[in-house]
């Protein structure tokens, strides 16, 4: 007998509190210290998240600023905030970055909107890949004959029963961020 779906409930679960962070990194209306968080940074030959490499602090409702702890590491910083995909536009100050966050006109929220809405397809895309790989596993214990075939089938509905539930769930994070941000 495999324990299969407490495998794929955890790995699940992992996956929507990524995405939840993910959400939750994007304020509609305010600076946040967590809105950076996604963002790697190219250094010492590999990349790292922001927050491992500098302190981000909220200096005001529309600014934040960066303490890079490693002075060489600024130009670095700035090109990966620059470059990321938030529409971000940080100026370099010694070992600070100042990062104003843009007032939110209806192209900005639009703009917002996009980036929940690639994060919504990363994560059913992240659910999916899982929903394989079990799939994948209970394919692999009947063709050994350690589940029957009926197994496999009743196996089978019940990891996309799980999945689409997932999804629904997703689909709903995502509706309800939207609105957020389109009605601030």
């Amino acid at each position: 007998m495999t324990d299969f779906k407490k495998n794929l409930k955890q790995k699940i679960d992992n996956s929507l509190n990524s995405f939840k962070h993910n959400l939750s990194s994007i304020r509609a209306g305010r600076a946040s210290a967590s809105f950076l968080d996604q963002i790697k940074v190219d250094v010492y030959g590999s990349f790292m998240p922001i927050n491992q490499i500098a302190n981000v602090n909220v200096q005001d409702s529309s600014m934040l600023n960066v303490q890079v702890w490693d002075r060489n590491n600024v130009a670095a910083v700035e090109k990966a905030i620059r470059i990321s995909d938030l529409g971000l536009n940080p100026s370099a100050e010694g070992d600070s970055i100042r990062v104003p966050i843009p007032k939110l006109s209806e192209e900005r929220r639009l703009e917002l909107v996009k980036i929940c809405a690639n994060y919504t397809e990363q994560s059913k895309i992240s659910v999916r890949n899982i929903r394989r790989d079990i799939l994948d596993g209970l394919k692999k214990e009947q063709k050994n004959s350690e589940i029957s075939e009926d197994e496999l089938k009743s196996y089978s509905n019940d990891v996309q029963k799980i999945v689409d539930e997932s999804v629904k769930s997703i689909d709903a994070l995502f509706l309800d961020k939207k609105e957020e941000i389109l009605s601030v």
